[in-house]
């Protein structure tokens, strides 16, 4: 989990109203499927939980001012607008979740309302098609490809040195290019993580008993990520109660069949091999991280 958002959720609000696009961000409800008990390869230790919330109150207030003095009005939103949100990459495996929320599309519903209701989305409507060019402009800059960093996957991406965004990254961490860097490639490590687990063969054999698991209580499915997708993709007209049977039957299929377990030890194994792989770009941002937080508790106070 990086410390703080690349683009803050109240400028990927802002953003996505601009461009016409759906953007990420921190509202997004994203895959439901159990979180790895073991630390992802971009997360740390070294930092806590409200350290992390620091420094993205940190960036989202000195994104606001920036906009503000280009004469711009952006409000703040929380950094989990649906604080019971969770990705379970692997599968559920909470039945307590799983009996609050089924997947999740309760969680999914809420994203939506809360992004249709948000007053930086209304503000942008409001501003014509030339004032929301200059709000691109003032956010991210003209120059979107200044800094470009090569993905250990082999992917090249790339962001601009100018605007609100990167001012703010800037004056945090103390070095853009730096931290460019360093987040983008400790997230693409965290992304290459989960795909080694789930293409591990033993993974693929805790599956197959997982499905035969379900199928035993008269569900039929493949994976995980189809029964996950039948109740989020909002075109299969299931009902709550079917979804929360089969969200509950997954948690002890995940059980019963080693799914947790397995991935739990894949996650871990392959998670310390890619951070002693790259152990440099990992001190990096754990070094600009930390030494943002005094910076962050400065601008926040």
């Amino acid at each position: 989990m990086a410390y703080a958002r690349t683009t803050v959720a109240m400028v990927a609000v802002l953003v996505a109203t601009v461009t016409g696009c759906s953007a990420g961000g921190a509202s997004d409800p994203g895959p439901v499927g159990p979180t790895p008990p073991s630390p992802s390869p971009s997360a740390t230790a070294a930092l806590t939980s409200a350290e992390r919330s620091l420094l993205y109150d940190a960036e989202q207030t000195l994104v606001q001012q920036c906009m503000r003095r280009h004469g711009f009005s952006l409000a703040k939103v929380p950094e989990r607008p649906v604080p019971e949100h969770r990705d379970f990459p692997y599968g559920l495996d909470d039945a307590g979740w799983a009996g609050r929320h089924g997947y999740g599309s309760d969680l999914q519903r809420r994203a939506v309302k809360l992004r249709a209701s948000d007053p930086n989305r209304r503000y942008a409507r409001s501003l014509d098609a030339g004032r929301r060019a200059e709000a691109m402009d003032a956010l991210h800059g003209r120059t979107p490809n200044a800094l470009s960093v090569k993905l250990p996957t082999g992917r090249q991406v790339s962001r601009s040195d100018e605007g609100c965004t990167a001012r703010a990254e800037d004056e945090l961490y103390g070095d853009l290019a730096a931290w460019f860097r360093a987040e983008a490639i400790t997230q693409a490590l965290s992304i290459t993580r989960q795909t080694k687990v789930v293409a591990d063969p033993a993974y693929a054999r805790a599956v197959d008993r997982w499905s035969a698991c379900m199928r035993g209580r008269g569900l039929a499915y493949p994976d995980p990520a189809a029964a996950r997708a039948r109740f989020l993709d909002g075109s299969s007209g299931t009902s709550w109660a079917e979804e929360r049977r089969t969200a509950l039957a997954e948690t002890k299929c995940a059980a019963s069949s080693g799914l947790t377990g397995t991935a739990a030890r894949l996650s871990r194994r392959y998670g310390d091999a890619l951070r002693a792989e790259h152990a440099e770009v990992f001190r990096e941002r754990d070094r600009l991280a930390r030494g943002a937080l005094p910076r962050a508790r400065v601008i926040t106070d």
